[in-house]
């Protein structure tokens, strides 16, 4: 190879990197779901992750999840990470806290259609899911309006050893709130996914001063937004603990494990 080919294909490599970089974190923040752990181990009683929120939120400015021994509920809006206690209150957490799960994505909204009249729950979701493009990809869901009532529950914090996640959940406090203005915030994940996460609905919710909030059971929105961004790439990132390396991952009825775990 000559010099002039050799200076023509390095100025060609180049511009193919260049292009590259500029355009893969805009294809990837499009299409992928970052989670680490899964709902098998949270229900083997796997309360403890190596996953700061700052690794965390790396990956995405939306999404939900918990904090080690189970201390909480988790909402992430706008790149802010809040805690959700089981008193119903909410706060912005330190980068250095820690996760054993939790499900992010870059929210970028697809589609997006107005609530004008009252919706309870199971009408919401009806329509959800005749909007949505596929049953088979994941979806991240916000709905931001007024509720008439949000009904809510949040997991406390566990204590070694570790009760599974039907026991920890057994007698959650639970919290209503009347004529709210805020967000719900979650995913629709398919049901091949059951296990690795919470197949359908699962929305948690942040008031609109960001200060009371929880895993949200059942609701009925006034009026409001939904937006909706699809995904279709799962980034699992699973622990190395000595816990989860020993958990039984393999549970009979998942399914009817993690609906009594998540108040269904």
């Amino acid at each position: 190879m000559n010099n002039l080919s050799r200076d023509t294909f390095r100025a060609w490599a180049r511009a193919v990197l260049a292009h590259h970089h500029r355009a893969s974190p805009n294809s990837q923040r499009t299409a992928e779901v970052y989670q680490t752990s899964t709902m098998a181990a949270l229900l083997d009683g796997i309360y403890d992750g190596e996953v700061t929120i700052a690794e965390l939120l790396s990956h995405g400015d939306f999404g939900l999840g918990t904090f080690n021994r189970l201390d909480g509920e988790m909402v992430v809006l706008d790149r802010i990470c809040y805690q959700l206690r089981s008193d119903g209150c909410a706060s912005a957490v330190a980068d250095d806290d820690l996760t054993p799960f939790a499900v992010v994505t870059w929210f970028e909204p697809r589609t997006v259609f107005s609530v004008s009249s009252p919706v309870g729950r199971d009408e919401l979701v009806a329509r959800l899911d005749h909007t949505i493009s596929s049953a088979n990809l994941m979806h991240a869901i916000k709905v931001t309006g007024t509720f008439k009532q949000v009904r809510t529950r949040t997991v406390m914090a566990q204590t070694p050893p570790y009760p599974p996640l039907t026991e920890a959940t057994a007698d959650e406090p639970i919290a209503v709130f009347h004529d709210a203005v805020g967000t719900l915030a979650g995913f629709r994940t398919p049901e091949y996914e059951q296990g690795i996460s919470v197949a359908g609905y699962h929305l948690h919710f942040l008031d609109e001063g960001r200060t009371h909030g929880g895993h949200a059971l059942e609701f009925e929105l006034a009026q409001g937004e939904v937006a909706i961004s699809t995904c279709s790439e799962l980034h699992l990132s699973l622990p190395t603990t000595k816990a989860f390396l020993a958990a039984n991952l393999s549970h009979d009825g998942i399914a009817n494990q993690i609906k009594r775990a998540e108040g269904g």
